[in-house]
């Protein structure tokens, strides 16, 4: 970026920016966190610990979501005097320190514009993913399990924990599926446009011939449950199993029975955990994940009824993402057409480009809904 073009690009950041305060309204936001406040402070709070959860996460989130709008605003104006004491000054350091402060601002501003996108019923939870392997055989348990990594690595770069819930190794290589959870504000309206299948286009590494391989593997992204959902879940309606956990485990991991599968007899949803040492542990991680896809399932049966006229051929099940690596390099977005040919970045957890062109283009299709 050139010193000359900073007048023209903060003034383009200040109109974003402006854009920005318009849709979080950070004086509402601060007259729920005023309210949210004194219900937090008193004293009989936690005597129902579904409403002190509830009230200390809004809380959180609020706060956090001011505390972001306000930091930027004020950065903002700082680096337009700066840059105009600079100019006065003939200042070429301080120029140069307006200049990365910028470059910054405008990577945080873009990535923020993107997150007022996010105002569906559930986007502001933490996300339950699940990956499975598909068609490809080998293939697809060694995709499923690369894609478990970019997931992890993209977490590890934006500093937000992870919690594996279940592993289930395929015998070769690779993994038939994977659940975990991403614990982050928005994470679940963040990754839920990764939903669907993903295709790798490679010289398969199994096979000594050397011959190029087709592989598929599936990611379902869904909203974790919070206590206050209240998704009932009758004994009579669930099976348990116990069994002995399987792949790599830490001491009395692999000892005992403790993994749990719960199988909903009404709907034949299965879930399954073995990450826990404990049966009672792992039971109650599994409940949660059967939860979450019971609070999906139901949301479904809602939008199939008020679709129930329209048919728009696009479901998330569909092919989104294609990853080549032979005879050529590169990652394309089949709804957007985001590309990239940094292959090998992509799969070390680069995917930002491609979440936020996918909010862009999902935003866009529901308008135009």
């Amino acid at each position: 970026m050139a010193v000359a073009d900073l007048p023209d690009t903060i003034h383009e950041l200040d109109r974003s920016l402006t854009s920005i305060e318009a849709v979080v309204d950070p004086a509402k936001k601060k007259d729920e966190i005023s309210r949210l406040e004194k219900e937090a402070a008193a004293p009989d709070l936690w005597n129902d610990q579904a409403n002190a959860q509830r009230v200390t996460s809004r809380l959180s989130r609020l706060q956090a979501d001011v505390e972001r709008v306000e930091g930027l605003r004020q950065r903002l104006d700082d680096a337009q005097v700066l840059l105009e004491l600079a100019a006065e000054e003939g200042d070429k350091d301080s120029s140069a320190e307006v200049e990365r402060e910028v470059g910054a601002l405008k990577t945080e501003i873009e990535a923020l514009e993107v997150r007022t996108l996010l105002s569906g019923e559930y986007d502001e939870r933490d996300a339950l993913v699940t990956i499975r392997s598909e068609a490809g055989g080998v293939d697809a348990a060694d995709f499923a399990s690369m894609l478990l990594r970019m997931y992890e690595r993209w977490a590890e770069r934006h500093d937000y924990s992870t919690e594996v819930y279940d592993i289930s190794y395929a015998e070769e290589a690779g993994i038939k599926s994977a659940t975990f959870t991403v614990k982050s504000p928005y994470a679940y309206g963040t990754l839920s446009v990764e939903q669907g299948t993903h295709r790798l286009v490679r010289i398969s590494p199994f096979d000594n011939q050397g011959r190029r391989q087709t592989s598929f593997a599936g990611v379902e992204v869904l909203p974790v449950v919070e206590e206050t959902d209240h998704i009932d879940i009758p004994e009579a309606d669930i099976r348990v199993d116990v069994f002995r956990s399987s792949g790599p485990g830490g001491q009395s991991v692999n000892t005992t029975d403790s993994a749990v599968r719960i199988t909903h007899l009404p709907t034949g949803l299965v879930v399954s955990c073995q990450n826990e040492k404990s049966q009672i542990q792992n039971k109650a991680a599994a409940l949660r994940v059967l939860q979450a896809r019971l609070l999906e399932k139901a949301r479904l049966d809602r939008e199939a009824e008020m679709n129930a006229l329209k048919s728009d051929g696009n479901s998330w099940g569909s092919q989104m993402r294609s990853y080549v690596l032979h005879p050529y390099q590169m990652v394309k977005d089949l709804r957007t057409n985001y590309e990239t040919g940094n292959v090998d970045a992509v799969f070390d957890g680069e995917i930002d480009s491609f979440i936020d062109a996918g909010i862009r283009w999902r935003r866009q299709e529901e308008n135009a809904a």
